[in-house]
């Protein structure tokens, strides 16, 4: 694998080593060892898939609070996805930035997502699916979101937004980079059902 560092301290871009022949290709979606040699200590608890109906939908910007924080490990698995991670740490040298990737089952791209970092996407096409490890197990009590259009953060997506839940849409907008009210997801009933990333 190639691991690629980004303007966020300590997401990766990371990229598969394919072998191909006539049968088609396999790769190696994550090894423990691999990661550590680049200073990423990351042990999934838990995969969780989501599935898109249409181009444009956005999924987002969540992440969980302590005790229960989470780094994630995001690939897409069929159709693209245009995929954000956003620096939420007061101490991290780059507090407030954000940074976008385009991931696709045909590339094979994954991007790694720090703890303390809010983290979505959109779809760039109809019937787009993205599967993600995780290092914590969901806990509806400290999850956390960042409202996706929110002019403190200045995300530039590359669509209009065609669906987005509700809870998405009413994230509160933050003061200053990093500042959101505690406002837990555990109240909805999508989020209980269907994992939000």
């Amino acid at each position: 694998m190639h691991f690629m560092e980004t303007a966020v301290a300590g997401a990766w871009i990371i990229d598969p080593s394919p072998h191909r022949d006539d049968r088609g290709r396999f790769m190696r979606a994550w090894c423990a060892r691999e990661f550590e040699e680049h200073g990423i200590h990351f042990l999934p608890v838990q995969a969780n898939m989501q599935f898109s109906l249409r181009k444009g939908t956005v999924r987002g910007l969540h992440l969980q609070s302590a005790p229960a924080l989470e780094a994630k490990l995001v690939r897409c698995t069929r159709g693209a996805v245009f995929d954000v991670t956003l620096d939420l740490r007061p101490e991290s040298p780059s507090y407030g930035e954000w940074c976008s990737v385009e991931l696709t089952a045909e590339n094979g791209r994954m991007l790694y997502v720090p703890e303390h970092c809010a983290h979505g996407f959109q779809s760039l096409e109809e019937h787009s699916e993205v599967l993600y490890l995780t290092s914590a197990f969901y806990a509806p009590e400290s999850c956390r979101g960042v409202r996706f259009d929110d002019p403190a953060f200045g995300i530039e997506w590359p669509l209009p937004a065609t669906a987005l839940s509700d809870q998405d849409r009413n994230w509160p907008l933050a003061e200053r980079p990093g500042h959101m009210l505690p406002r837990s997801c555990k109240n909805s009933v999508t989020n209980m059902k269907e994992r939000s990333i």
